[in-house]
């Protein structure tokens, strides 16, 4: 089985500081931990399978067991600012000299040029700036951030598929490179098709439509603006008697189905809904029409009459429901582990499957340091008496 070992550099005594994002906090139950309220939910949801050590690359002594590290390993991911690194010798042109063929991966906001690279980057200021919030909320609402710290994770995807390509390119030149990788060009990235819209059409984009299906642009013409919706309808989340499902009719045999099972095949053929282009005409009339139906039954009801229709649609979960889902269950994506500190507790697993490999949560998140002995012995090569003169010195911990 191929798997990386991940080892976190972390602050040697406040550590990383999502440490501290709680509540809510994984309750400490087991004896030697130290004081404090438990390890934040936070922390535990993105550092399954790494290692910890605690350790200051401000003092010399940590710098040379950094470059240990990096002559040894395959990559190398930080997110400073671009230049901070530069002055403790950590910076890609200082590091490629030890270890030419390493990939070094850097993460920020704005990226390593232009007149915004000084600048911190944070997820909601970055959907904001790039234009995801100005697409996100209801019709008549205000613009909204998502629910997760998406740009962040589809950051980190960019910069993990981006580190493997580079892994293949050192396979055939030998040669490491630095990665580049911004917040603000990930958000611009996935924007999508309504990046596309915008650019093909040369006109704003329509702002937000909820949970609708839009490519919507802006049209002015001589005469009057006009909205133009190359879209669905009906697809967007309806009320029902105690929660919300969402429903996709996304061409017409689908919209037919649809009818059929909402006991209303009378709409199909109703010259306003005969056709998606007909439908987006009079999509307010059609979609309170199909919601004053969806408000009839509970959502599990509405789920059992959808049930193998051949067409899209959902429940609207909250969290709980989700991770409680029976599909979510039988796909194994919520596996419980033994913490060192917190004892038994439960984490979302790895969402890919493999023919041959299995992935899986190998190691709980780490607590503190808990490998820094590990590491600086069994890699760096240093006695346990080196070790103990780091810790005195507060380089490690």
């Amino acid at each position: 089985m191929y798997r990386a070992e991940v080892i976190k550099i972390e602050h040697p005594t406040r550590g990383d500081d999502t440490r501290a994002w709680g509540p809510p906090w994984a309750n400490y139950a087991k004896t030697g931990h130290p004081e404090g309220p438990g390890e934040s939910a936070y922390f535990l949801s993105v550092n399954r399978n790494k290692k910890s050590i605690g350790l200051s690359f401000a003092e010399k002594s940590g710098r040379e067991i950094l470059h240990k590290l990096a002559t040894d390993c395959d990559v190398l991911v930080e997110n400073y600012l671009p230049d901070t690194l530069k002055k403790y010798q950590l910076d890609f042109q200082s590091i490629s000299e030890i270890n030419p063929s390493l990939i070094y991966a850097s993460i920020t906001g704005y990226g390593q040029t232009g007149p915004y690279r000084k600048r911190a980057g944070y997820d909601v200021m970055v959907e904001a700036e790039m234009g995801l919030m100005h697409i996100t909320g209801p019709r008549d609402g205000p613009p909204v951030k998502v629910g997760v710290a998406v740009t962040d994770l589809t950051t980190g995807l960019y910069t993990s598929n981006s580190i493997l390509a580079a892994l293949l390119a050192r396979a055939r030149t030998g040669k490491g490179q630095h990665i580049d990788v911004a917040l603000s060009d990930c958000q611009v990235a996935t924007l999508a098709n309504m990046a596309s819209s915008a650019l093909i059409s040369g006109q704003p984009d329509s702002g937000r439509w909820g949970t609708s299906h839009r490519t919507s642009v802006l049209l002015f013409t001589s005469i009057s603006a006009k909205m133009f919706e190359a879209s669905i309808v009906p697809y967007r989340s309806f009320k029902t008697r105690d929660g919300d499902v969402l429903l996709g009719g996304g061409n017409d045999r689908l919209f037919g189905i649809l009818c059929d099972r909402l006991g209303k095949p009378e709409w199909k053929s109703d010259e306003r809904f005969a056709t998606n282009s007909t439908r987006v005409e009079n999509r307010v009339a059609l979609e309170a029409l199909i919601e004053a139906e969806t408000r009839t039954k509970t959502t599990k009801e509405w789920l059992d009459v959808l049930n193998e229709s051949g067409m899209p649609y959902a429940a609207v979960n909250d969290i709980q429901g989700t991770l409680n889902h029976e599909h979510v269950q039988a796909r194994e994506m919520v596996k419980e582990i033994d913490h060192p500190w917190c004892g038994p507790m439960k984490l979302v697993n790895t969402p890919v499957k493999f023919s041959y490999s299995e992935p899986s949560i190998r190691m709980p998140p780490p607590v503190l340091g808990q490998h820094t002995d590990e590491i600086l012995k069994d890699i760096v090569g240093l006695s346990s008496s080196d070790i103990a003169i780091l810790k005195q010195e507060g380089t490690v911990s």
